[in-house]
Order: structure tokens, then sequence, then C-alpha cells
């Protein structure tokens, strides 16, 4: 019976190492993806959203910022997707996702979608509840409301840090654990030079 445990909780290891590190990754690639390709796609934009300090967040050397953002984003995301240099791309992801964190959505709470019934909201969640209260009103006085809201509810985005924390702790996972036993290429790489830490 021990000997069935053993082999039963090793083989559930060698599954979770190869399937956590591959849904994580499955999981943030698109929207890394998507993010830096929004980013390079409006560069100029972009860049002078990040140099701006009036309207925008004042970095230095906004079009080098704009370019390590875009391409961390992208190209880490297609790493990612590959498995391969996993431990490698997490780590300037995570810078990114850090910075992203306390330079953009820091000043708006925990919050990314304005929920007033939790317990998290803070002023500026609160006060959504009735800009939120008073689009429906117009939108199902003005327009057609069961159409509009047919695939969903009307919500405020409140833009807070939730996201960005929450895609930190995912690449610090896959940064303690690498791309995944057999579904990376880091697997294959390492086991093709013997070393099976990947």
């Amino acid at each position: 019976m021990a000997h069935f445990i053993h082999s039963l909780n090793l083989k559930a290891r060698h599954l979770g190492e190869a399937l956590a590190p591959l849904a994580l990754r499955v999981y943030l690639a698109p929207v890394l993806m998507q993010a830096g390709y929004n980013k390079l796609s409006h560069f100029d934009d972009t860049a002078a959203w990040f140099g701006n300090p009036d309207w925008g967040l004042g970095l230095p050397f906004p079009e080098l910022m704009t370019a390590l953002a875009a391409g961390t984003e992208f190209f880490g995301a297609i790493l990612l997707i590959l498995g391969l240099f996993t431990r490698l791309i997490s780590i300037p992801l995570m810078v990114t996702m850090l910075v992203a964190a306390f330079t953009v959505h820091w000043q708006n709470g925990w919050l990314a979608i304005a929920d007033p019934s939790s317990w998290l909201a803070n002023e500026q969640v609160m006060a959504s509840a009735e800009r939120l209260a008073k689009a429906r009103s117009l939108l199902q006085e003005h327009g057609n409301y069961d159409w509009l809201t047919g695939s969903g509810n009307f919500v405020v985005l409140n833009n807070g840090i939730e996201f960005a924390i929450t895609y930190f702790v995912m690449l610090l996972a896959l940064f303690a654990m690498g791309g995944g036993r057999v579904t990376s290429l880091d697997w294959w790489l390492a086991k093709r030079i013997g070393r099976h830490n990947a």
C-alpha cells in the first residue's frame, strides 16, 4: 500500500510539474502579447503618455521605456508560449508588472473593476456606483438596454493594481518552477544537456 501511495504521489507530482507551469504560461502569454502589441502599434502615443508629466506618467526616456515595456511583453509572451528561457524572461516581465502596478494603477487602489460591495472598495470605487447608476438610467431610457447588456452587465473600470499584481505573482511562480516538465523547450534542452531542473 505504501508503495502504491508513493507511486501515486510521484505521478501526481510529475503531472503537476508539467501542467501547472503550462497553465500559467498559456494564461499569461496572450495577455502579455496583446499588451505589448498595443504599445508597439501605438508607439508614439504610448511614448507621449509615458513621458508627459501633466496627463501621463512623467517617466524619463519615454521612447526607451516604451520599447522596453512593449518588447518585453510581446517577445516575452512568445518565449512563454514556447517555454523557452522561462525563468530568465520572467524577471523583466515581473519588473514590468511592478512598474505598471506602482506608476499606473497604485493611486486607484486594489480593484481592477469598480465593485462598491467589495471590502476592498475605496472612495473612488464607492463614487463609481453613482456614475454607473446614471449610465444605466441613460441607456435604459435612450438605448436598447437589453441588447447592450445581452453579453453581460456594464461595469466601471477602476484600473487598480489587481491584474498587474496577479500577473506578477504568476510570473514569480514561473520563475520558481521553470517552464514545466515535458511541456517546455527549457525541459527538453535541459534533458539534452543532462540537467533536469528546467
